[in-house]
């Protein structure tokens, strides 16, 4: 295969593996709560792993707008998965993190969801996996940086989130 036919078969599989991403964070999120969306558990899990962080914080995360973030920790906020508390630092801000039940119920996902990886990849060694893992991280690490080395790349994907 000559590289573009390479370049066009990569971008073909991974149009394949975020759609199948998409159909998955969507079970996944009514896995923790029936009304929960999928971007507000993308949000949750994050909150979850590395909270807690302020709204202007997860706007820079995420790259999207404060608006969207405050409409998002809202729905979190309703569903009683996230609480806000004021900043120590600043108390004109809000921290918001993750409630225990809701970190509880991820747990519970995350447990399913290696449990299904494993039985998937049930036949891939150790090996192979590792170096599957390091092959995609490298993916995402070079995809995510800037081509002048300041900042992400504006044009494909900008972080890890």
């Amino acid at each position: 295969m000559t590289r573009v036919e390479l370049l066009r078969h990569l971008e073909q599989e991974v149009g394949v593996m975020m759609r199948r991403v998409k159909r998955v964070v969507a079970v996944r999120a009514e896995l923790v709560h029936e009304d929960l969306q999928p971007a507000a558990y993308l949000m949750l899990s994050y909150v979850a792993e590395h909270g807690p962080l302020r709204a202007s914080s997860m706007a820079e995360i995420f790259s999207t707008d404060k608006g969207a973030i405050s409409r998002q920790v809202q729905h979190l906020v309703d569903l009683g998965l996230v609480v806000r508390v004021p900043d120590p630092d600043d108390r004109r801000a809000w921290l918001v993190s993750a409630t225990d039940e809701a970190a509880a119920r991820l747990d519970e996902v995350a447990r399913h969801r290696r449990q299904w990886l494993d039985e998937r990849l049930g036949d891939w060694t150790d090996e192979r996996l590792e170096d599957f893992t390091r092959l995609l991280m490298d993916y995402n690490e070079v995809l995510g940086r800037s081509p002048t080395g300041r900042g992400p790349d504006r044009r494909g994907l900008t972080s890890r989130t």
